[in-house]
């Protein structure tokens, strides 16, 4: 199938792939960026320049405390510059990247860690007691604690200081003081790395990056240079319109987040563009960035493109200056895109991917083309074919529902240390099969329709059911329970439970979810608690979560 004809005009149909590392993409765009500002944080500023030097810097730093290539390095950070900095500066010694959510709980924490080994954590100082709470069977040789507060401009350090309640609670969130470990600045105090130090190869590996399984355990998928690297250029040639060294990039995503990791850390850093920095979604602050300094390249989730379209139009602070602007993760409604567009200054369109695929895959084009609804078409260089659902070595008729298989430079080489799962997900021939169920209409134009897996995706995040399931059973009063995704206008899904109670007990819901606060991300916590007398199961005695999601609608 032509899918190329369908692209925005100048989109080749293939890209060139990279030679050389993620290392050496970074050194190019410091070598000609130069004074040109990389990072923005609360209004400081970074240059290109000032971003390569404390990359080497760093890089020495880790060198000294012995990490050498292959190495598994644990980043526990929310986006701020050490977070760029520290990514590249591991990369430049030939070691692996291993993000984490720095709001994940302690147990969250435990089964990556004993997974990938790292022995090296460069983490947030709010979150250094929650690495120090495991279990002695993991042990780490060196946390490096990052105070976010020594990168905010000196006025607002300042501020914080004031013995004020307000300012009190705020610096609280933002920083705390930790004990016997290395300061991120101690780092930064080495002489540079020596140029002659080895360097990685295109095809060594650079990133674990953990995504849920429906069996609730996380699985790391390893992305190599060649797998990020491709993903941006395919990215760089379906946004044409971007400039190089002349675009405002909002990193709102995440960057532990493979979607944040490869638009802002990759792609952004590619185009040599000015990166805003927000550690976290603020409406407040976002809006405050706009009046300074607007983005012209906006990639977000759908709730956060509602939320800033309307607070645009209530503030009149315009956001017409963001002309390519592309949303992920979860579904894109067509309100979302109507409401968007009535305050940006270009189109909205919707991305396919997964982590496995670095993760973007699919894309609708910044076209006339363009189809809402759909996830659009294969990116270049990407083939796609759509299977039976039992049977991947069949593919189905065009129009059929089936599931949907990616293969390209930028799918993943398996899971860390889990040959059974990657034999289930890789199939012969370098296939990534997906999970989702999708139908593709005669000009190739892919609609999901169904998912093959249980997992539960809210505000763009996955949630493993049984994870969840498995922390409510372990509360005394809870017999059973099944976690199943219902629809939500603002964040795609939410997360909600159905709990059977043991005899004698009642459902305590405020009790159920500060238990589940306790030992979970606050994305998965269930919203909202159903009490059942029973769950369906089939035969084998597993918990039907369909009818469940049935049932609790009927509920609802």
């Amino acid at each position: 199938m032509n899918y190329s004809s369908f692209y925005q005009p100048g989109v080749p149909a293939k890209i060139e792939l990279p030679r050389t590392s993620l290392v050496e993409m970074c050194e190019t765009a410091v070598a000609q960026a130069k004074d040109a500002i990389a990072l923005e944080f609360f209004g400081r500023t970074t240059t290109y320049a000032t971003l390569g030097d404390q990359i080497s810097r760093a890089a020495e730093g880790l060198r000294r405390l012995g990490v050498s290539r292959g190495d598994r390095v644990a980043v526990v950070l929310p986006n701020c510059p050490q977070h760029m900095v520290a990514f590249y500066a591991i990369l430049r010694l030939g070691a692996i990247v291993v993000e984490h959510n720095p709001l994940y709980t302690s147990r969250e924490l435990r089964h990556m860690f004993e997974d990938h080994a790292a022995r090296v954590v460069i983490a947030w100082d709010v979150a250094v007691e929650k690495l120090r709470a495991q279990p002695g069977d993991i042990e780490l040789d060196h946390i490096i604690s990052v105070n976010l507060l020594t990168e905010f401009p000196l006025s607002k350090r300042l501020a914080l200081k004031l013995p004020l309640p307000n300012l009190r609670a705020t610096r609280k969130k933002l920083t705390t003081k930790v004990r016997h470990t290395i300061e991120w600045t101690d780092l930064l105090a080495h002489h540079p790395l020596k140029k002659s130090h080895p360097r990685p190869s295109v095809n060594d590996i650079a990133m674990i990056q953990y995504t849920s399984g429906t069996t609730g355990l996380p699985k790391g998928a390893i992305l190599t240079h060649l797998n990020i690297y491709s993903n941006a250029l395919q990215g760089a040639a379906w946004m044409p319109d971007t400039r190089t060294r002349a675009e405002t990039f909002y990193a709102i995503l995440p960057f532990f987040h493979a979607f944040g990791t490869t638009m802002f850390v990759i792609y952004g850093i590619l185009k040599q563009a000015h990166i805003v920095l927000f550690p976290t979604f603020d409406l407040s602050l976002v809006m405050a960035a706009a009046k300074k300094n607007p983005p012209t390249v906006f990639c977000a989730v759908p709730p956060i493109f509602e939320a800033i379209a309307i607070a645009s139009k209530k503030r009149r602070i315009s956001f017409r200056s963001a002309k390519v602007c592309m949303s992920g993760a979860m579904s894109l409604p067509l309100s979302t895109i109507e409401l968007w567009e009535s305050v940006s200054g270009g189109p909205l369109v919707e991305g396919y991917g997964m982590t496995e695929a670095s993760p973007v895959a699919l894309g609708n084009p910044f076209h006339t083309t363009r189809r809402p609804g759909t996830v659009g078409l294969p990116f270049p260089s990407t083939e796609i074919k759509v299977v039976d659902i039992d049977d991947p070595t069949v593919e189905v008729r065009q129009g059929e529902r089936g599931e949907l298989l990616v293969r390209g430079p930028q799918v993943f080489s398996g899971y860390w240390n889990n040959p059974e799962e990657t034999a289930r997900t890789l199939l012969p021939g370098g296939w990534l099969a997906s999970g989702d169920i999708v139908v593709q209409d005669e000009d190739g134009f892919t609609t999901i329709v169904d998912r093959k897996k249980e997992l539960i995706i809210t505000s763009g995040f996955n949630v493993a059911p049984t994870e969840v399931e498995l922390v409510l059973k372990s509360h005394p009063s809870v017999a059973d329970a099944a976690v199943v995704g219902m629809p939500n206008q603002h964040s795609g899904e939410e997360v909600v439970a159905a709990i059977v109670t043991h005899p004698g007990h009642r459902l305590n819901t405020d009790e159920l979810r500060a238990f589940c606060r306790a030992r979970l991300a606050a994305y998965k916590v269930p919203r909202k608690f159903y009490p059942v007398e029973d769950l369906p199961k089939s035969l084998l005695g597993k918990v039907l979560r369909n009818q469940v999601r049935e049932e609790l609608a009927r509920l609802r």
